[in-house]
């Protein structure tokens, strides 16, 4: 009963974080119009004020990018010195997050810095950086929370260029690819089983047609504006899907993602009473990425701290872990840090799984097995009459 149950919640939590098409061309597949007969058969043509750009306006250096090795293998848009796009949609519905997810490809060669690429919403900002040794592939899938809205609410979505180094003479600046919106359920269906929400990871970032690396998610303190339903990040993961990884459990789940500092996850239980006991269960193991190595895993719950090991072969393994743990206050600490680093042979970062992770009160649980022993006596007593 207990796994039907959290199966029918997990297809409940997945079908309230249905993807829409809120923006007008969002892969740039519809070309700019007004372009000069000569300039389009370049791979990068640079716009004007004579020009214009199917659903999105512009400001300084913005050019038109056509490439095969591209994402969607056809169009971008590279954001320049001062480069700036922008563009107008309207929430549907009340109650909903607003996640980005948006491919980064570094726009040049021999480059002495890449530039960062800044994304925000009518209240919120991040900025982006194109980091090697995240992919296999020249691009890199990122996500950001544009935040909560009501229906007919105008969400205007800027990206524009921010240069690192002085010398803008040799700096890469970022080429855009293939944004997506997902809308998520600021209340989410709760497991009455697990006093986490969305302890299964099955609320997230949405996943780009054309990539198979998942979706990185840079560090965000706080729980209400990160692309991750009530978890916070430290450092950088990876948001995996199961089509693509091994998943434990569900669609989704974070490989935590160690470079030179730790990275993980952190969030608060929900119900729980200052000074009782709780139990904490997770799932440990790897992506099925080739990624092998010894993973070291910090798990701190309420007054608890236990490190936790994996020895990786890289091939989708996975074992269950647990802790026993006494809330120090009403809304209990749970985290996840990783302290390895580990690349794959292709020198991409990897690293730990995480996945169901379930936190239930250790008292209901303790009180079954005196219940069950008594029963077993009670017959064998019977038995021997």
């Amino acid at each position: 009963m207990a796994i039907w149950f959290h199966r029918i919640f997990l297809l409940l939590l997945v079908s309230s974080c249905a993807s829409s098409d809120f923006l007008e061309n969002p892969d740039f597949e519809s070309p700019p119009l007004n372009l000069s007969s000569n300039a389009s058969s370049g791979a990068f043509v640079l716009l004007d004020q004579n020009t214009t750009l199917p659903g999105w306006t512009f400001q300084g250096t913005v050019q038109y990018v056509t490439s095969p090795d591209l994402p969607d293998s056809g169009h971008a848009v590279q954001l320049g010195e001062d480069g700036k796009i922008n563009q107008t949609f309207i929430a549907k519905g009340d109650d909903l997050n607003y996640i980005l997810t948006f491919a980064l490809i570094p726009g040049g060669e021999n480059c002495s810095s890449s530039s960062g690429l800044s994304v925000s919403g009518p209240d919120s900002n991040s900025v982006f950086s194109y980091k090697q040794n995240y992919s296999k592939v020249p691009w890199q899938s990122y996500s950001h929370n544009l935040g909560k809205w009501g229906n007919g609410e105008p969400i205007n979505l800027v990206l524009e260029s921010q240069a690192i180094d002085s010398d803008t003479n040799s700096t890469c600046w970022p080429i855009v690819d293939t944004l997506l919106i997902k809308t998520v359920g600021v209340t989410l269906d709760q497991d009455s089983a697990n006093l986490l929400t969305n302890g299964g990871f099955e609320s997230g970032p949405g996943f780009l047609p054309n990539s198979t690396e998942g979706v990185l998610i840079d560090a965000v303190p706080s729980l209400i504006q990160s692309a991750l339903t009530q978890w916070s990040v430290i450092g950088t993961v990876r948001y995996i899907d199961s089509e693509h990884f091994h998943v434990p459990e569900g669609k989704a789940a974070i490989e935590i993602l160690a470079d030179t500092t730790p990275s993980g996850i952190q969030t608060a239980t929900r119900d729980t009473s200052e000074g009782s006991r709780y139990n904490l269960t997770f799932t440990l193991g790897d992506a099925n990425d080739a990624c092998i190595g010894h993973f070291v895993v910090g798990v701190e719950a309420g007054s608890a701290a236990q490190n936790f090991t994996l020895e990786s072969n890289g091939t989708g393994s996975g074992e269950k872990f647990g802790l026993v743990f006494v809330a120090d206050k009403a809304a209990a600490q749970i985290s996840f840090t990783s302290y390895s680093v580990t690349m794959t042979k292709e020198d991409v970062l990897c690293g730990p799984v995480i996945d169901e992770v379930i936190v239930h009160p250790l008292s209901g649980t303790a009180s079954l097995k005196p219940t069950w022993l008594l029963l077993v006596l009670a017959l064998l007593y019977v038995a021997v009459l």
